[in-house]
């Protein structure tokens, strides 16, 4: 997550600086409080690499890899195939990867994250553009 600046908490880390603006992997409650909106600008199809999510996972917390292996092997991805202009809303937490594209047509997607509040734990902030 994009913070205002470092503090070192439980749970937060490892921390990064990209363009000047401060992250960290964040614990699973301030994951929890995020949405994210996927709106398409190109259709999302079978052939163009997708988003593959498994529904339901978002309430498992944050995962080792063994869970993910586990849940990936036990449970069957679902393509979110999506028109040009549709939105795709889904927690952060959930298992979701990009599947690989078998085709030349793009699929732009503006991602845009939403948080319950900028304050986070123990003084942190959610930085912003």
């Amino acid at each position: 997550m994009p913070l205002r600046e470092r503090r070192d908490m439980p749970g937060w880390g490892p921390w990064s600086v990209k363009a000047g603006i401060t992250y960290a992997h964040a614990p699973a409650e301030a994951l929890s409080r995020v949405i994210a909106l996927r709106v398409h600008l190109d259709d999302s199809r079978e052939d163009n690499g997708p988003l593959r999510v498994i529904p339901g996972t978002h309430l498992q917390g944050l995962l080792s890899d063994t869970d993910v292996q586990r849940l990936v092997a036990q449970y069957d991805a679902v393509d979110c195939i999506v028109p040009a202009g549709g939105v795709v809303a889904m927690r952060p937490l959930v298992l979701h990867a990009s599947s690989k594209a078998e085709s030349d047509r793009p699929r732009r997607v503006l991602h845009i994250e939403y948080a319950d509040s900028l304050k986070m734990e123990g003084g942190l902030e959610l930085a912003v553009a």
